[in-house]
């Protein structure tokens, strides 16, 4: 599934070709995603784009009317084309832009979703999700208070959107080994300088894989380039049975919370600091 840095260089990407560009057309192949696509975009012709925007992994087309929300869900990817170039199979959904542009959703397994929410609206799916991750709201003093009555694993504990959104699998996992703090310890375990590091590290690793993502961005110019998780420096993600980087003992894996984990028994802190 496309974590949040995948989202947002995603954003970076349609941004330039979309934002004050007016809407000739919504092509709708496939109304049937995770949730029916909304009946309202056939209507949107003549629709200026004003920005995109991202809360989570929705991404936002902001218009005057109102903004058309749109999920990648497990296998979903947005591109950008010239108008003319023949549809496959998987591709579900095209917003045909008047300069010329159309930007095609394409979802092998349809869980993703194109929703509309009218201006001064909301929509229930983002209502009580947690702040950004590299927000200034997201910091230490946020979340010790709600670290505090939680005994679940800290790795499930910041992967939870009603605490912080787009903390994924992948990030989780590399900002606890950064840390050096085991993700099974209950959340309220953990000392206030502890959360502190790992408020810093899961800020490090997301900004650091939407830098490296930002050097795929011409590719949603061409009719293959599908932007997927970008090329990481992993230390302990899906290295179950080799060897730590830092010390050399065996990395452990063990589901938590139906999600895989990886972790170093030596180097992860097992006990309150």
């Amino acid at each position: 599934m496309p974590e949040l840095p995948e989202i947002e260089v995603s954003r970076m990407g349609i941004s330039p070709h979309l934002t004050n560009q007016k809407i000739q057309q919504i092509v709708i192949r496939q109304s049937k995603l995770r949730w029916p696509v909304s009946e309202e975009l056939k209507s949107l012709s003549g629709v200026r784009i004003d920005r995109i925007s991202r809360r989570a992994k929705y991404l936002l087309l902001e218009t005057e009317l109102g903004s058309i929300v749109v999920h990648l869900g497990m296998s979903g990817s947005l591109r950008v084309l010239e108008q003319g170039v023949e549809h496959g199979k998987h591709d579900h959904v095209d917003l045909l832009l008047t300069n010329g542009k159309l930007l095609r959703y394409n979802d092998p397994r349809r869980f993703g979703s194109w929703l509309w929410i009218p201006a001064g609206e909301s929509l229930s799916i983002l209502n009580n999700l947690g702040p950004e991750p590299l927000s200034e709201v997201f910091n230490t003093d946020y979340i010790v208070p709600l670290a505090t009555k939680r005994r679940v694993p800290v790795k499930q504990f910041v992967m939870d959107n009603k605490v912080v959104v787009g903390v994924g699998n992948i990030y989780a996992n590399e900002s606890l080994f950064n840390a050096r703090i085991h993700p099974l310890r209950p959340a309220n375990s953990l000392s206030y300088q502890e959360w502190q590091l790992l408020v810093e590290q899961i800020k490090l690793v997301l900004a650091k894989a939407i830098k490296q993502g930002g050097t795929t961005l011409n590719d949603f110019e061409q009719p293959d380039g599908k932007p997927g998780y970008f090329a990481q420096e992993l230390q302990v993600y899906g290295k179950a049975g080799e060897k730590c980087p830092e010390c050399g003992e065996v990395i452990q894996q063990k589901m938590v919370g139906q999600r895989n984990t990886f972790w170093c028994e030596t180097c992860q802190v097992k006990e309150k600091a």
